[in-house]
């Protein structure tokens, strides 16, 4: 009999999501959890498995459509003696532990080598991000063949594109890239990019931003980050200044908790968090994300190194999970990578404060009485007015100030 799949509820509070494309065509005969597309929400790209075991009879849904969830999206033909009870609930890989570790274990099989029936090579699904996956398939790359620079050696969109470079296959533009003839480009606006502009304006209109600025001299914050990347255990980790300030800013916040809290309209309280799930700003090819690092008052600096180095890698590669990018209690972004000195930040929705790292660069500085060239950036940061008082915000990005001015005094933190 012929069963549909429905696009089933993402468990991040979404109503709808983008179906990016299929893996599976009308025809082909599929396993059960084998993976038939990916859907993008305003989180994450994710791997669809499939609830049933059979052969694909329509594709109710086109890639590109953006559809309500509970919508019928594929129909298979299942056979009544392998077809699933009821009442078994459709998941997404990674959701569900049952259901990852059925993936998983499915994707390890040998495949069985036709009429002889012996094992095959073996034929796992290569470790790359969803970006990637669209790309092999426009571009008819056997992902299998192509060495990945992500992280744990995952193949990434760049990746395959830099493949079929090299082996003369022509690489399409994007819309991002258009013709010179061209003189406008439309882009449509969906996805990560409609979620993140709703979500941005919401913030704006609903809380009441104020944004405060303080210039600091952070030569020996340099230096301290030149000797930890001297250190083994640091070797391979992204340390940069982003590292010195986010631990900072969590011990700022034992002291000034206010900012590690969040509004609750409906309830007419301000609900003041004992834990940090430290938000970091990454930009990547999908536009503006934020994971965060969960519990990460519990961290030490080096633990916090790693977790940065790890968590933007995969954010960057498109491979972030929803948990990832949900639950954020505080964040901060880092506009000096762009060589911009100081910035205005919107909050993350839900969150009170937002820390916004410009660039470190070498000025002119007043030290010890007389003028000389120091490291110095300028750190800002927007919060609540409904949430935070003005006390309260300066203080907390002043103590993040002194700590970098004085690293020494992060030592009993580190």
């Amino acid at each position: 009999m012929a069963q549909e799949f429905r696009l089933p509820d993402l468990g991040e509070g979404l109503t709808e999501a983008e179906l990016v494309s299929w893996a599976v065509e009308v025809g082909q005969t599929i396993e059960l959890n084998q993976v038939i597309g990916e859907v993008e929400t305003a989180k994450a790209l994710v791997e669809l498995p499939s609830p049933y075991a059979g052969v694909v009879e329509e594709l109710l849904v086109s890639a590109g459509a953006t559809v309500p969830v509970g919508t019928p999206i594929i129909r298979i033909a299942t056979d009544a003696a392998t077809e699933e009870p009821p009442t078994r609930t459709p998941v997404l890989v990674g959701y569900g532990p049952e259901a990852a570790a059925e993936s998983k274990r499915a994707r390890r099989k040998l495949v069985t080598a036709p009429e002889t029936g012996t094992p095959g090579p073996d034929r796992r699904r290569p470790d790359a991000s969803p970006a990637a996956r669209v790309a092999a398939r426009e571009l008819g790359v056997d992902l299998a063949v192509v060495a990945g620079t992500g992280p744990s050696g995952a193949v990434t969109r760049t990746d395959v594109e830099s493949h079929a470079g090299s082996v003369g296959q022509a690489v399409p533009s994007t819309p991002d890239s258009p013709e010179p003839s061209e003189r406008e480009t439309r882009t449509p606006i969906r996805s990560i990019r409609k979620q993140t502009a709703a979500a941005i304006v919401r913030s704006a209109f609903t809380a009441p931003h104020v944004t405060e600025f303080v210039t600091v001299d952070v030569t020996r914050s340099v230096e301290l980050l030149e000797r930890l990347r001297d250190l083994p255990a640091f070797e391979g980790l992204s340390v940069t200044p982003l590292s010195l300030v986010a631990k900072a800013m969590i011990v700022a916040l034992r002291e000034n908790p206010s900012l590690n809290a969040s509004w609750d309209e409906e309830n007419q309280e301000i609900v003041t968090k004992h834990y940090v799930n430290l938000g970091i700003a990454a930009a990547t090819p999908r536009g503006l994300v934020v994971p965060n690092i969960k519990e990460a008052q519990s961290l030490s600096l080096l633990e916090l190194c790693r977790a940065i180095t790890e968590l933007t890698a995969t954010a960057r590669s498109g491979r972030a999970e929803p948990a990832q990018l949900t639950g954020g209690t505080v964040s901060i972004t880092n506009v000096g990578v762009f060589g911009v000195d100081a910035g205005t930040p919107i909050l993350n929705p839900g969150e009170s404060a937002v820390l916004c790292l410009g660039s470190v660069t070498r000025r002119p500085w007043v030290h010890e009485d007389d003028l000389a060239v120091r490291w110095v950036t300028t750190l800002s940061v927007s919060f609540d007015h409904r949430v935070v008082d003005g006390e309260q915000g300066s203080r907390f990005l002043s103590s993040v100030a002194a700590m970098l001015h004085d690293p020494a005094s992060l030592l009993a933190h580190l």
